[in-house]
């Protein structure tokens, strides 16, 4: 009698696509699980981007191999955005190329800029899990065209001359993609004003294993800011709130702003002192720069509360800082009316003013460190792999 050798049927492929691998923000936390959550059904193929930088990598992003667009040897990416269009079809080209010789079954993109666009071989579903429309080219245009100085006047001169071809770009590509999944319901209705599109509502996922409550650590009277420091995230309101309230304030991140936002400390301490109210305010500001995790939880177990002054998409901070028990100050719009429980873990504010901002504070609830952790437990990584892996089954049984 003849053996029978039974051969494992091999995995169905997925590749991703993300905009860039440059820092370690919200969106790279959510394509490292969407990467480790689908291996275990599935065989990750290999990541396409615009741009990557070793040092920022994940360590499951880290262990796939990174296609990169023409745009990657290039210095000064932010300069380069007319061309990202041509850089992106390269990279729906690289990703043809693969596909003939290794097939795959599913694109998984993870956007809030243009790699939405890419586009996937025939007879290959594509999904795409938005954080946002591209804010700079959409619904927060004016956050990227205010300021002074040469790189706002730039930016200005950027968008109003190419505005309209990479709009035009990025609503005609959108047929490139099969299925929307946004991050909340408040990006969902802006990827239907922006394409016309429905989208399918999974949080992101928080990693309430990691952040947590520790009960013995006393709360302190600082405030604090974690955020990119990037012109949509009002970091400046949170500031000049926390120096006319005489108030400490920790920042925690990078970008582009931080050299203005220095300027504005010190701008915001003589305008002070010119009118009698006393100089040295200066000192209630620190840049932490990036801190790692050990110190943010840290930091979100300590602060009185975290200022949470932007319009987000979803905004994952606010979840974090909930999950080691901190209540959140936040704009009363996008994400944030999803995450935050008024009077329960944080307070509102409507109007971006710093005026605004500390009368939330004042508001804002203290000793509920449990009613935070509750809330943020709704939002846990076994929640998303679960949800993400059904939406992957049903776009590969198509």
């Amino acid at each position: 009698m003849v053996p029978t050798h039974h051969t494992k049927p091999a995995r169905q492929r997925v590749a991703f696509a993300h905009d860039w691998l440059v820092s370690l923000r919200g969106g790279e936390h959510v394509l490292e699980r969407l990467i480790d959550a689908s291996s275990k059904k599935y065989e990750p193929a290999g990541i396409y981007t615009l741009f990557h930088r070793k040092h920022t990598m994940l360590p499951k992003t880290a262990a796939l191999p990174i296609r990169k667009s023409p745009l990657n040897a290039m210095p000064a990416r932010r300069w380069l955005l007319p061309m990202y269009p041509w850089a992106v079809d390269r990279l729906s080209d690289k990703l043809a190329r693969d596909h003939a010789n290794h097939a795959i079954d599913l694109l998984v993109s993870t956007s809030s800029g243009l790699i939405k666009s890419i586009e996937a071989p025939d007879n290959v579903p594509h999904l795409c899990y938005c954080h946002s429309p591209a804010r700079y080219l959409w619904h927060a245009i004016g956050d990227y065209s205010t300021g002074s100085g040469a790189g706002a006047a730039l930016r200005r001169f950027g968008l109003a001359r190419f505005g309209d071809k990479l709009r035009k770009y990025d609503r005609d590509t959108v047929r490139h993609v099969d299925a929307f999944v946004a991050n909340s319901k408040h990006t969902a209705r802006q990827i239907e004003t922006a394409f016309g599109r429905d989208a399918r509502v999974v949080h992101p996922p928080v990693r309430t294993d990691r952040f947590t409550v520790d009960p013995k650590v006393d709360r302190e009277d600082f405030w604090l800011v974690v955020s990119a420091l990037e012109p949509y995230k009002r970091v400046d309101l949170a500031i000049e709130a926390a120096m006319t309230a005489g108030n400490r304030l920790m920042i925690a991140g990078v970008g582009s702003q931080l050299a203005s936002l220095k300027k504005l400390v010190k701008q915001t301490d003589r305008r002070f002192k010119s009118v009698g109210l006393g100089g040295g305010r200066s000192s209630f500001i620190q840049f932490l720069g990036r801190v790692p995790d050990e110190q943010l939880i840290g930091l979100y177990r300590r602060a009185r509360c975290l200022i949470f002054p932007q319009v987000e998409d979803f905004g994952i901070v606010a979840l974090e800082a909930q999950a080691c028990g901190c209540p959140v100050v936040a704009r009363r719009a996008g994400g944030a009316v999803e995450t935050v429980l008024e009077g329960r873990t944080g307070s509102f504010f409507a109007d971006p003013t710093e005026e605004a901002i500390r009368q939330a504070v004042d508001r804002c609830p203290s000793d509920v460190a449990e009613q935070c952790r509750n809330n943020a437990e709704k939002y846990s990584e076994a929640r998303f792999d679960d949800a993400m892996l059904r939406i992957m089954d049903d776009m590969l049984r198509r």
